[in-house]
């Protein structure tokens, strides 16, 4: 920063890109927090939270669960965005209101100014050093807080919009609130979306998990009388009021995962509000079921209402609010922009704003705008579909928000509620504050950073047109990810995030490469190209993890793998659909030359390894790890004409060993449950490995190999298959229909467990779950496993991907030690006691888990094998 200062470079901090304002922008210096700053530290048993800023949200109530706790800010977008954007934009969300934002619940910072200087607040000697370092910065924070309170107009405005949820310019309210010059750099912070200086770190007052609630969905005629009966629903006692239009109700119908009460309406003008009830205890929500009742029932609704208390269903309630931006920009027509406008208004004026946005819909002719929202706090989001690459449609919306800020200004709202002011709404501050505050605004950004080279054109402009400048577009790339509204839910779950490209990035990346070739930079296309081999290709996993966080469920490893697929050579297509036909000796071969390697001095294969990479390429030749052993033993097969279940076990067996097969047949036994297998099951793969690498011929070959097998195997579909490695389920799943097929673990937990007495005990069990276990929602069933051996279970809250994705750890092994760092880390720092098991539910995630931790992962089977005998 003092570097940057000095030099007139302009500097830019990022931390999830989940802002839809353009305050995270640059051509300049952009810092990315999410490498280097992810730090988290619970505090007084939960009470408080010391965070870096590149730690999300979610990441942080995930370890003060535990506690009962959770961070007051609650944005929907809380799987990706990060606290340093939390607190650079003053973050709320649907439940806490002003009372728990940011603002209001940071204790202290450590911040680091743009002439390098480092105040950490909680430091008793903090003011001293301020005053001491920063001598005109200190003196300048004080004159502001006179002048500011000095002006009866000034107090009165800023009483009037920080009463609301408010974003829009910096925090002035901090003068009035605050006395002490660390006090008020803390608070100014808050919101400044890092024009000011750089938080790396700070502290949380955390609040308490209501554990007792009750959500439902109340639905009402149309918009209108939705959000005038505002007032009353509020009065009810519910926590949260969460607005969704019809268009919004739409969307949601059309997600797999739609919640039933929301399927189930015959949705044309209805509005609905997403309630929720929250108490300590089931008697105190009891309590307030029965006080909000007549409240509830008063309303003018279509139906009576009805607040679950089911676990899963709320989940999917939810979860459609929560991806409801996403899902609703993802149904846009192809090469159109999703624009999410962020305003709020008094409460009493929330029906006037609603109506006036239908009107001025209308007058510009929007066909599909979309409005949601935090109706408790008069805050509301609005969704148009603009196509921002025609001059007629950039003018339309021009029209549009002009009249829009009339609207909001006249009703006595604010233009930015809790998205921040960022670059779309900085010529518009003086509008809002009056040329006064605006100007207080200005000299407390000079005497932070007097160079202004922290984040330049966001908050404050110069310049009245900024707003409409630099304006993304999105044509249309390819099918697999046309929807993608680049919203970066993806980011955290995906193994290679800290290595090379994230599923977004690969996003952006194919559409950069679009429009460079459309204006005919042929020499940008030729480098893209040469380095998104590596980074887009070779190092994904594939895993699908992140169609599971995209609320539009969007899997870039269908992207990936269909690139593969195109870069397959002809020879390699005619290898592997080759090795489908002789898989048995293929897996007995690969066995065979990780027996005789093991037998060998560990430099010998490793040397040979490395000379194959260096002639045939890493993405050929994977690289020995002495850590591997010796193979497996090929597959037994099994006849038994009254069989219950066909055993259909997982090849990866053969080649890299591993005890579950043995397992589940020795749980089986002794259970009394009767197995078979197909009776080819050494020649049968499950397809994955064809299918990761893109090997499209082979993949069918060895699918149609597989059908028949099973068909004849289970009868028909008559039996069930059971597969007793997670991601050979997943992959069988995608080959058969009409076959029920289970993974090991879920089969275990619901036939086996029963007629099982455990005999022994295990001290402590680290579970990790898969990717594949996850897909499967087989994760519970895997921990069911562990509980069933131990008291003691321990599922690490930084487990993700191991990312060894079959071959794909053995030929970038760089790639799974990224993958598994942070969970490395916290399983490492665990005490544990003596005999404490590493399990996981798949034979190449035991082998990339024990390479990076160091410790003896097996499949949870063989634990249970062991505690029952």
């Amino acid at each position: 920063m003092r570097a940057c200062t000095r030099l007139g470079v302009p500097l830019t901090f990022r931390g999830g890109g989940t802002s839809l304002s353009g305050q995270a922008l640059s051509d300049s210096v952009l810092v990315d927090t999410r490498t280097g700053f992810t730090g988290i530290e619970v505090l007084d048993q939960g009470a408080r939270v010391r965070v870096q800023p590149g730690a999300t949200v979610r990441a942080v109530n995930t370890r003060l669960a535990r506690h009962g706790r959770k961070l007051g800010p609650d944005p929907a977008s809380e799987i990706a965005c990060t606290l340093g954007g939390v607190i650079a934009n003053n973050s709320s969300g649907m439940q806490c209101g002003t009372a728990l934002n940011t603002y209001n619940t940071v204790e202290s910072m450590v911040v680091v100014l743009p002439s390098g200087t480092v105040v950490d607040s909680a430091d008793p000697g903090a003011g001293a050093l301020l005053a001491e370092r920063e001598p005109g910065l200190h003196a300048g924070l004080l004159a502001l807080r006179d002048r500011v309170r000095g002006d009866t107009g000034s107090v009165a405005t800023l009483e009037r919009l920080f009463a609301l949820k408010n974003t829009m310019g910096y925090g002035l309210n901090s003068f009035l609130d605050h006395d002490d010059p660390v006090d008020l750099l803390v608070h100014l912070m808050v919101g400044s979306e890092g024009t000011l200086g750089f938080v790396a770190s700070a502290v949380f007052r955390t609040v308490e998990v209501m554990p007792s609630v009750a959500t439902g969905l109340l639905v009402f005629d149309d918009l209108s009388t939705a959000s005038s009966a505002v007032p009353d629903v509020l009065a009810t006692g519910v926590a949260t009021a969460e607005l969704l239009d019809a268009a919004s109700l739409r969307v949601a119908q059309s997600d797999p995962g739609c919640p039933e009460q929301i399927r189930r309406l015959d949705v044309r003008r209805h509005a609905a509000l997403l309630v929720e009830l929250q108490a300590p205890d089931a008697d105190a929500l009891a309590d307030a079921r029965a006080q909000a009742e007549p409240g509830l029932g008063g309303l003018p609704l279509t139906s009576s209402a009805e607040l679950t208390t089911d676990a899963a269903e709320r989940a999917s309630l939810w979860r459609t609010r929560k991806g409801l931006y996403s899902a609703v920009a993802a149904a846009r027509p192809q090469g159109s922009n999703a624009l999410l406008e962020d305003v709020a208004v008094p409460v009493d004026q929330l029906g006037d704003m609603c109506r006036g946005l239908t009107r001025l819909f209308d007058q510009h002719a929007y066909e599909s705008p979309v409005i949601f929202g935090h109706a408790r706090d008069g805050n509301l989001h609005f969704l148009l579909d603009e196509r921002f690459d025609d001059a007629a449609m950039l003018r339309r919306y021009e029209d549009f928000t002009t009249d829009m800020i009339d609207l909001v200004l006249d009703l006595g709202g604010t233009l930015k509620a809790e998205h921040g002011t960022g670059r779309i709404m900085a010529p518009f501050v003086e509008r809002q504050y009056g040329a006064e505050l605006t100007g207080v605004m200005r000299g407390l950004k000079r005497l932070f950073d007097p160079e202004g080279v922290l984040n330049p054109g966001s908050v404050l402009t110069d310049d009245p047109g900024l707003w409409l400048r630099d304006l993304k577009t999105a044509a249309p790339v390819e099918e697999e990810v046309d929807r993608c509204v680049e919203c970066g839910f993806c980011e955290p779950v995906c193994p290679s995030r800290s290595l090379t490209l994230t599923p977004r990035q690969r996003i952006v990346l194919r559409r950069e490469r679009e429009a460079a070739l459309a204006r005919g930079d042929h020499d940008l296309v030729a480098s893209l190209d040469e380095d998104y081999a590596h980074d887009g290709v070779e190092t994904c996993a594939a895993d699908g993890m992140c169609a599971g966080a995209c609320p539009v469920l969007i899997n870039t490893g269908d992207l990936v793998k269909r690139l593969r697929s195109e870069a397959t050579s002809p020879t390699s297509e005619r290898v592997w659909r080759a090795a489908a036909g002789h898989w048995d000796g293929a897996t007995r071969a690969a066995s065979a030359a990780l027996t005789t390697a093991a037998r060998l001095p560990d430099p010998v294969p490793v040397g040979l390894s490395r000379a194959g990479r260096r002639v045939a390429g890493e993405e050929q030749v994977p690289l020995y790890d002495p850590a591997l052993g010796p193979g497996g033993a090929r597959r037994e097969v099994l006849s038994d004409p009254a069989a219950e279940v066909v055993l259909f076990s997982a090849c990866v067996g053969t080649m890299f060993g591993g005890g579950a097969d043995d397992a589940f047949r020795t749980l089986c036994e002794r259970a009394g449950v009767r197995l078979r297998t197909p009776d080819d099951l050494p020649s049968l793969c499950c397809g994955t490995p064809w299918k990761s690498k893109g090997q499209v011929a082979g993949h069918e070959r060895m699918a149609a190999l597989v059908r028949a097998s099973l068909d004849r195997a289970t009868d028909g579909g008559r039996l069930p298959v059971v597969v007793d490695a997670s991601s050979c389920t997943e992959g069988l799943l995608g080959v058969l229909d009409g076959v029920e097929v289970l993974d090991a673990t879920t089969y275990a937990v619901r036939h086996l467990l029963p007629r099982l007495t455990r005999s022994t005990s295990v001290p402590a069990v680290v579970v990790h779950p898969t990717c594949s276990s996850t897909a499967l929602g087989a994760t519970d069933d895997l921990v069911a496993l562990g509980r069933f051996v131990s008291d003691d279970v321990r599922v690490p809250d930084a487990w993700g991907c191991c990312a060894f994705a079959g071959d794909r750890g053995l030929l970038h092994p760089e790639l799974t030690a990224s993958a598994t760092a942070p969970e490395t880390a916290e399983v490492q720092a665990m005490a544990l006691p003596a005999g404490a098991a590493y399990v996981s539910g798949n034979r190449t995630c035991e082998i990339g888990m024990t390479r990076a931790t160091g410790a003896s992962y097996r499949h949870v089977l063989e634990v249970v094998e062991e505690a029952t005998r």
